[in-house]
């Protein structure tokens, strides 16, 4: 998915809107459909929030069922205030939080833990639960295939080395990801 800068700039702005909103700060965001058609569409995405680079929320929707815009709007929320890994949000954080968002693409189902290529890939396992990790994650933490799966193992509750007993049901993606930084 190719979104133009004005577009990415739009539900970056929207995503921390969206949670000035929730501390009665500002009208909630909204959006002109005719002037961001792209926007209108449903894709998954994520919504990851850092301080000083380190992750402070992330969340998001695999599969959406609203607007793209509506989606980060959510996400963004939804990573500020109810990502269980943390507690909410303070206002005092939010001057110093910088918002990334991931667009997915489409899914992909892979039969061989080869076809994984690390800084492209991010990695849906879907066995006893749902488990996601963002293509970034491989990067931004330096991880092998094999460190990459481990994770992504721990991250579904399994003990890391599972992949290594059987092929597991995992998906690749891509993703669109820009920040405000």
């Amino acid at each position: 998915m190719e979104l133009t800068i004005d577009e990415k700039e739009t539900i970056l702005t929207a995503a921390r809107q969206s949670i000035l909103f929730t501390f009665g700060e500002v009208e909630k965001p909204e959006i002109n459909y005719t002037a961001y058609p792209l926007l209108k569409q449903k894709i998954g995405a994520f919504v990851t929030l850092k301080i000083d680079g380190e992750l402070r929320g992330c969340i998001g929707y695999i599969i959406a069922i609203d607007p793209l815009f509506d989606t980060v709007c959510e996400s963004a929320t939804a990573a500020a205030f109810n990502d269980p890994r943390f507690n909410e949000l303070t206002r005092e954080e939010f001057d110093n939080i910088i918002i990334e968002i991931s667009v997915l693409s489409p899914f992909e189902p892979i039969k061989s833990y080869n076809e994984i290529e690390l800084g492209k890939h991010g990695l849906l396992l879907e066995e006893t639960g749902r488990a996601i990790l963002l293509p970034q994650v491989a990067t931004e933490n330096n991880y092998t295939r094999e460190q990459f799966l481990t994770a992504l193992c721990h991250k579904a509750g399994m003990y890391g080395e599972y992949w290594k007993e059987r092929m597991l049901d995992i998906n690749v993606f891509t993703a669109t990801v820009f920040s405000e930084k």
